[in-house]
């Protein structure tokens, strides 16, 4: 099995830490546009885990009939970022492809504005199959102990 688990990247973390990646921009942090962050889905092929340092189309998800998937993923909407306590978390909108006809075992969280710097890795626990259906990726509620994205 190549996927081995849910992991934040090893790079996001250090690239975090001088500022690469902007999840949202708010009134009271208003350094810079929030970046665009993509969501791709992989075969079980992939190899990714905490070492995956940028977004790549090797063992991609391909559509098995239809268009609903194209290479690089769906587009996220980012949610907000907030913390409780002592731990900052962030969440997307969950994420749909219509009229899906294909099998992904995880996908990547990228940063698309930042040359496709990885940032979460996820994976599913097995392959994951729509035939003409609505493949949805959804996201956890957004809390200090849930978030798809928390630094504690």
């Amino acid at each position: 099995m190549a996927f081995t688990g849910n992991f934040m990247c090893t790079s996001f973390k250090l690239q975090l830490m001088s500022g690469v990646h902007a999840i949202s921009a708010s009134a009271s942090s208003p350094v810079r546009a929030a970046d665009t962050f993509n969501i791709a889905l992989y075969t079980s092929s992939a190899t990714l885990d905490a070492s995956t340092t940028v977004y790549s189309a090797t063992n991609e998800t391909t559509n098995t009939s239809g268009s609903a998937y194209v290479a690089g993923g769906n587009t996220l909407t980012a949610g907000t970022t907030s913390s409780s306590g002592t731990t900052a978390f962030a969440d997307f909108a969950d994420s749909s492809w219509s009229t899906a006809s294909f099998t992904a075992r995880g996908a990547l969280i990228y940063n698309f504005t930042q040359a496709n710097k990885s940032v979460v890795v996820l994976d599913f626990g097995s392959d994951k199959t729509a035939t003409a259906g609505t493949f949805t990726i959804v996201f956890p509620t957004n809390d200090a102990s849930s978030a798809i994205i928390r630094i504690a």
